[in-house]
């Protein structure tokens, strides 16, 4: 039995909770949540801290799994690994590419498992997409996006996540996490663009923005993410892969619905392309969001008791994360980025 301490109890973190409040080789010892309350009715009995070390030392789990907010998540994941807890830490892995570095590297060293919640992993349908577009062969062109217009609670949580993570960093992982399984070569540069969009917003962050990134075997892409109440939902959810042999979409998208989480992940049908005809792949019985993280889990919890090889895992998390945070230093500067020396 696992003995599991969750970190954050916002939308994820209590998605996480009830993933392992439901599954049979999981112990939740103890939550985190900054108000020491939990409102759920599923999750009442469990002893619940305001902080998060105190937590850690007073419950001895072997998993943490931490949902806080980003500024958090390199310091407590790990502290976890040097109190010997395996993690599973919500994306984006850190603020910073030399955090995300020291993660794994205290991975690496202790021994631990570190799994990054790159939800998308973990969808059948994703899985899909990743393997027809890997079947056409590159170089590629990738076409994503996903823009959400946020009003009321929605776009107050925008709102709060944008005091330390604009958009394409904060959704963004996702979507670079998913062209480095399809292209497996190494980014390049990247150069972006961005607008603040709100007075509500701090005077350095936007809520809108847009980068492009050229990897080494030559494949190119973009991605633009933007959050509040002017956002359009015409044509909010792209997701295309083009190759000289043809192209791999998502059908499924655009149904003016951008704030609904279970959306962000819905694929319904995969389009393939070719230069001789097209088919069409159903995708019917998709997972909603909580059986997501529910799988999200089960896989931390088995990479724990078989002993699963995270390598290839743990750098593409570092890879995302930097071009995500190298397009937001372009936005701000104006600059391309060159990602050889924030990636060595």
């Amino acid at each position: 039995m696992t003995r599991v301490l969750i970190a954050g109890l916002g939308n994820m973190g209590l998605s996480h909770a009830l993933a392992h409040h439901a599954h049979p080789d999981a112990e939740i010892v103890a939550l985190v949540n900054r108000s020491g309350r939990v409102d759920h009715p599923e999750l009442g009995s469990y002893p619940v801290y305001d902080d998060f070390a105190t937590a850690l030392a007073e419950t001895a789990p072997d998993l943490a799994v931490i949902a806080t907010y980003t500024d958090t998540h390199a310091d407590y994941a790990i502290a976890a690994m040097e109190a010997g807890c395996h993690v599973f830490v919500e994306k984006p892995l850190a603020m910073t590419v030399a955090e995300a570095r020291r993660v794994v590297d205290t991975a690496e060293r202790t021994g631990r498992k570190l799994v990054v919640g790159y939800i998308l992993r973990h969808h059948p349908s994703w899985v899909r997409l990743i393997e027809e577009a890997r079947g056409l062969g590159g170089p590629y062109v990738f076409r994503l996006n996903l823009n959400q217009q946020s009003t009321g609670p929605e776009w107050e949580t925008h709102k709060a996540l944008m005091q330390t993570t604009s958009p394409i960093v904060d959704c963004g992982v996702h979507y670079v996490d998913v062209m480095c399984q399809i292209t497996d070569a190494a980014p390049v540069r990247v150069h972006g663009i961005g607008l603040r969009l709100s007075d509500e917003i701090a005077p350095d962050m936007y809520n809108y923005g847009q980068f492009q990134v050229t990897f080494a075997d030559g494949s190119v892409g973009w991605y633009e993410a933007g959050w509040g109440p002017m956002m359009s939902e015409t044509a909010f959810f792209v997701k295309d892969i083009v190759s000289p042999r043809g192209a791999v979409s998502i059908t499924d998208g655009n149904k003016g619905a951008s704030a609904d989480i279970d959306g962000h992940t819905k694929v319904g049908g995969i389009l393939v392309h070719t230069l001789t005809g097209d088919r069409t792949i159903e995708m019917p019985d998709e997972p909603g969001h909580q059986q997501l993280c529910d799988a999200e889990q089960a896989f931390m919890l088995r990479a724990i008791a078989e002993d699963i090889d995270l390598t290839r895992h743990m750098s593409d998390a570092v890879n995302s994360l930097g071009i995500c945070l190298a397009a937001d230093e372009s936005i701000r500067s104006g600059q391309t980025i060159s990602l050889e020396e924030i990636l060595k």
